[in-house]
């Protein structure tokens, strides 16, 4: 048997190099190779995507912000706030005789008009202690404006100016509003006017914020800045579900926070009824619940005034309140804030624990006493 030819050994070691690198240039080509076709299938995905019919449907999503600007925007109004102030120069004027000129100290905020004949709502620390008020409209018009009144403790503001047929905005209902939510801010940020941002509903229900327990807050991460107090925040149909009010800090943070649309329209309605609030009143002094004892926290009877709607009732020192109206009672704060919104002279259930006994009693809501 005869053996077949044989490759040189200089020619064998020349094809395993040759093969040997033709391996290697594959090895790295084909990575780059692949990246090429994926990336052009890629590009005829895309190409495809705008070509097809979805497009006509994500393009109404596209203009959502634009047309949210159109349907608020005209409603929203820069509220400039004067009062005179007097130095130490006119002071030491006025004691040698002279007339004291004083000098003028400027308010910046934001407003939105709620009907048509020019009633603005606003934040009361934007106008407060003011002795001139101007609006200035979307359209460039400026007009005095008076102040119907006030309530510092939600700090609303409702000012009319001399005009008819204005643009307003529609409310919303703040009970409705849940985290997560989009929410639109709309206001004159550093006097840039009718400036909008986007963010959502951080929180609802904010309480502690500025240590009034007459106040709770929709939270926000929309841009809110020094000039947009007063100003709407709207959600996505443009209707009203808060009024901005206040920032974390002096600048953008990320942390807003925004009076919730029915505090501020019931305020509005109260202010523009009667010129004033009027707030329900028991006569208690209440105290949260050691964290130290059982039950979690409630709020606890400290002491009852004497011949108040509380005493009346039969409510006492030691009791500890655990409903009011229905509702239940986890805190001090929410007692208060409940009372706030509970109409002078109406008949309330009030659920009490008093040792191991629960009692439902009938308390009529007072007046709240004036503040001095």
């Amino acid at each position: 048997m005869t053996a077949g030819p044989t490759m040189p050994v200089p020619a064998r070691r020349t094809l395993f190099l040759s093969l040997g690198l033709a391996a290697l240039v594959a090895m790295i080509a084909w990575p780059s190779f692949v990246a090429r076709v994926h990336y052009a299938r890629t590009r005829a995905e895309i190409a495809a995507i705008r070509d097809a019919a979805i497009v006509a449907e994500l393009a109404p999503v596209g203009k959502l912000f634009t047309t949210l600007a159109r349907v608020i925007g005209p409603a929203v109004v820069n509220v400039t706030s004067k009062r005179r102030v007097m130095t130490l120069a006119d002071e030491i004027a006025a004691l040698a005789g002279a007339v004291p000129q004083g000098a003028n100290d400027e308010s910046v905020g934001s407003g939105v008009i709620i009907a048509g004949d020019g009633t603005i709502i606003t934040n009361y620390h934007v106008v407060a202690r003011s002795d001139e008020i101007d609006v200035a409209l979307a359209d460039g018009r400026r007009f005095a404006a008076d102040l119907v009144g006030a309530d510092a403790a939600t700090d609303i503001a409702v000012l009319k100016i001399d005009i008819a047929d204005l643009p307003k905005a529609e409310w919303g209902d703040s009970d409705s509003v849940q985290v997560g939510e989009m929410v639109w801010a709309i206001g004159n940020p550093f006097g840039l006017d009718r400036t909008l941002t986007y963010g959502i509903v951080s929180a609802v229900g904010r309480r502690g914020v500025l240590e009034n327990p007459l106040q709770e807050f929709l939270q926000t991460d929309a841009a809110i800045n020094p000039g947009n107090s007063g100003g709407p925040l709207v959600d996505v149909h443009g209707r009203v579900m808060g009024i901005t009010t206040a920032i974390v800090g002096k600048d953008y943070s990320g942390i807003g926070f925004a009076i919730p649309s029915n505090t501020a329209r019931r305020v509005t309605e109260e202010i523009l009824r009667t010129g004033h609030v009027e707030r329900g009143y028991l006569g208690l002094a209440l105290q949260a619940r050691p964290p130290t004892l059982p039950g979690g926290s409630t709020a606890v009877v400290a002491a009852v005034e004497p011949r108040s709607p509380a005493a009346m009732a039969g409510i006492a020192p030691g009791d500890v309140v655990t409903a009011f109206d229905g509702i239940e009672i986890h805190d001090p704060a929410a007692l208060v804030l409940l009372l706030t919104r509970a109409p002078v002279g109406t008949e309330v259930p009030i659920e009490i624990t008093r040792g191991s006994e629960s009692l439902t009693l009938s308390v009529r809501v007072g007046r709240r006493p004036r503040e001095p």
